[in-house]
């Protein structure tokens, strides 16, 4: 990950607005309540939206990003909700959480550069306890074409960069499948996911 991708995130989280939103995305809060409260990480986790909202409804939060704009945002945020959450910056090999600290672990959007996506995904799942679960939305495959007719969707704009229900079961081999679908859904997360889309869906518990 390069020092021009942490400049993509900091100009855009250095706006004044918030660029998805200050509310939850809708997938992790219909997951997040089915789960008892415990310890929780998320991963690229920006300006902090749903970082927050898991700490107001009593999770222990850790969260990292690369964006020390994106932090800075989401500690305004937490502390406008009055929650404080653990934020990180930095790439996840640098960053130090333990073995099986965590209950639970989202990926909202996280769209990691795909060369080191596997790996990103292989240390994070060393970082969950045994019946821990994962929960991940992200743009499938399919959303190029959506992007086409719709570029206000938002998204990455090249094909590896977007998720394959394939590519997750082989990513996260040892867990149980709760949900794993690509499907269209429309968003309206802040200035930059709106319309409709193409996501990928995710929900494992490691065995």
């Amino acid at each position: 990950m390069t020092d021009t991708h942490s400049k993509r995130w900091n100009d855009r989280y250095q706006e004044k607005e918030f660029a998805y939103g200050t509310k939850p995305n809708e997938f992790f809060k219909e997951q997040i309540l089915k789960l008892k409260t415990g310890k929780i990480l998320l991963g690229a986790e920006g300006e902090g939206r749903n970082a927050v909202y898991a700490a107001k409804i009593g999770w222990n939060v850790s969260a990292f990003d690369i964006s020390i704009e994106g932090k800075n945002k989401a500690l305004k945020l937490a502390e406008e909700n009055k929650v404080s959450i653990d934020y990180q910056v930095g790439l996840l090999p640098n960053l130090n959480y333990g073995d099986e600290e965590f209950d639970a672990i989202a990926l909202i959007y996280a769209h990691f550069p795909p060369n080191i996506r596997t790996a990103y995904h292989k240390i994070l799942d060393k970082k969950l306890k045994k019946g821990g679960i994962i929960i991940l939305e992200a743009f499938g495959k399919n959303n190029l074409e959506y992007q086409k007719k719709n570029p206000k969707i938002g998204g990455p704009k090249n094909l590896d960069s977007l998720f394959s229900t394939d590519e997750l079961k082989s990513d996260f081999g040892n867990y149980e499948v709760l949900e794993l679908v690509e499907m269209e859904i429309e968003l309206n997360e802040g200035l930059y996911h709106n319309g409709k889309g193409s996501v990928t869906r995710f929900v494992g518990l490691k065995k």
